[in-house]
């Protein structure tokens, strides 16, 4: 067993877990993007950042990819660690603001608004889709190509695949392809409804520091009408 502490809590884990594996172990929650369970970690979205180890020798890692290791100190809420994910989940708005997958943690995290120009982007490299298609569905129809700005995911020669069973697993498993709560104006695709600055439903009086809890939110379904 690993002995290591996670928020000044000790924790035990079996070798060859992540830091990730150990901390929901003791339910701390950490996001996720390109990480589920099932699919090997890839660690591209950086959305999974922890602090490790102490004073100017801290350091930034995903817990995703990093194991457990012996006497290791790990915070996964300090402030640090949450400037970065703001940061992240903004440059994912900004490269992907028609996601409802990445609307939906911007908003958990507190993101209201990002700060740089907008892309639109149908690809943010996660590597959901190539995993799904080689680690359950065995057919390795799809795949990375290129390097740098120039690296995309799709087929030998953008040539239709004789192995894909159009199983559309790769459709399923892509947080940009979840179109959800979106306009037709790419521009317009944050609504802001679930921010709440004027509830709908709720009584202000009564529920002061209450946000909406209904899902769906009955201001988006509002709003798109």
């Amino acid at each position: 067993m690993i002995n290591l502490i996670i928020n000044g809590l000790p924790v035990s884990v079996e070798e060859g877990a992540t830091l990730l594996e150990a901390a929901r172990f003791l339910g701390f929650p950490i996001p996720t993007l390109c990480y589920i369970d099932g699919l090997s970690p890839y660690g591209a979205c950086r959305l999974c950042v922890v602090e490790i180890g102490e004073g100017p020798k801290a350091k930034l890692v995903t817990a995703c990819t990093y194991p457990a290791e012996e006497g290791l100190k790990v915070r996964t809420a300090s402030s640090r660690v949450i400037k970065a994910r703001k940061m992240i989940l903004e440059l994912l708005l900004a490269s992907c603001p028609q996601s409802k997958t990445i609307q939906d943690l911007a908003a958990a995290h507190g993101v209201r608004r990002q700060r740089f120009r907008q892309e639109y982007e149908d690809c943010i490299l996660c590597g959901l889709c190539v995993r799904m298609c080689e680690e359950q569905m065995m057919a390795k129809a799809i795949g990375f190509r290129g390097r740098g700005q120039n690296r995309s995911v799709g087929t030998p020669f953008d040539i239709q695949s004789d192995i894909c069973r159009l199983c559309g697993g790769c459709m399923y498993i892509c947080p940009a392809c979840q179109l959800r709560c979106t306009y037709t104006e790419p521009e317009k695709a944050v609504c802001g409804g679930c921010e709440n600055l004027s509830p709908p439903c709720l009584e202000k009086e009564q529920f002061d520091d209450m946000m909406c809890y209904m899902d769906p939110c009955v201001a988006c379904e509002i709003t798109k009408d």
